[in-house]
C-alpha cells in the first residue's frame, strides 16, 4: 500500500499554470504506475493523465493533451502533473493515484486504482 499526499493546488485565473505534486510515502512507489483523476463540482471523478511505473509512457484525455504533462521522480517517491493554459472547465478536485502493474500506461477506471490521495482543489476563475 502506497500513502500519496497531493499539494499545489489552489485559486488561478484562465490561462494561468499550477503544478501539482503527489509525494508517496511507501517504497512500492517504483512500481506503480500513477494517474490523475479529477472531480468537478456536480459531477463523476474522471481520469486526466497517468504515467507507467518507469515513466516511459503517459496518457492524456483529449481535453488535456498540449496542456497538462505528467510526470514522476522515482528517486522522490513524487508525481507531478503541470496543466497550462488552465480553463474554467478545469475547475476540479484533482486525486492522485497509483495502481500496481508495470504495463505501459493508458486511460485507468475508478475500479483498478489500489490507492487513492486526499485530493486537492482547483479552481480556475474567468
Amino acid at each position: 500500500q502506497v500513502r500519496l499526499v497531493e499539494s499545489g493546488g489552489g485559486l488561478v485565473q484562465a490561462g494561468d499554470s499550477v503544478r501539482l505534486s503527489c509525494a508517496a510515502s511507501a517504497r512500492p512507489f517504483s512500481s506503480a504506475a500513477l494517474g490523475w483523476f479529477r472531480q468537478p463540482p456536480g459531477k463523476g471523478q474522471e481520469f486526466v493523465a497517468g504515467i507507467s511505473w518507469d515513466g516511459s509512457s503517459t496518457h492524456y484525455i483529449d481535453s488535456v493533451k498540449g496542456r497538462f504533462t505528467i510526470s514522476r521522480d522515482n528517486a522522490k517517491n513524487t508525481v507531478y502533473l503541470q496543466m497550462n493554459s488552465l480553463k474554467p472547465e478545469d475547475t476540479a478536485v484533482y486525486y492522485c493515484a497509483a495502481k500496481f502493474t508495470t504495463e505501459p500506461a493508458r486511460q485507468l477506471g475508478t475500479a483498478e486504482i489500489n490507492d487513492w490521495g486526499q485530493g486537492t482543489q482547483v479552481t480556475v476563475s474567468s
